[in-house]
């Protein structure tokens, strides 16, 4: 552990943005999942709606920058790509 005020402090800011940083990974991968498992289902009206939660959870890690905003950008035009693609 360390020994200076603030190199203590530094760590304990470091974890907690590491969890929040976690935890939104973990949701945007999940809405990721969700459209995808959708698209496999050939169900278009689900796929459309997990899209919609997807980009919004995307733009939203971007924004806290969570995610470089051309990573999001990029994964969010897949997912659209995929959708459009059942048609």
């Amino acid at each position: 552990m360390a020994n200076i005020k603030s190199a203590k402090k530094r760590i304990l800011v470091n974890k907690t943005k590491a969890d929040r940083n976690k935890s939104v990974k973990s949701g945007v991968k999940t809405a990721i999942k969700k459209v995808y498992a959708a698209v496999e289902a050939n169900d278009k009206e689900a796929a459309k709606t997990a899209l919609v939660a997807a980009t919004s959870a995307l733009d939203k890690a971007a924004k806290k920058g969570v995610y470089h905003k051309n990573t999001s950008a990029r994964k969010i035009s897949r997912l659209t790509l995929a959708v459009n693609k059942m048609a």
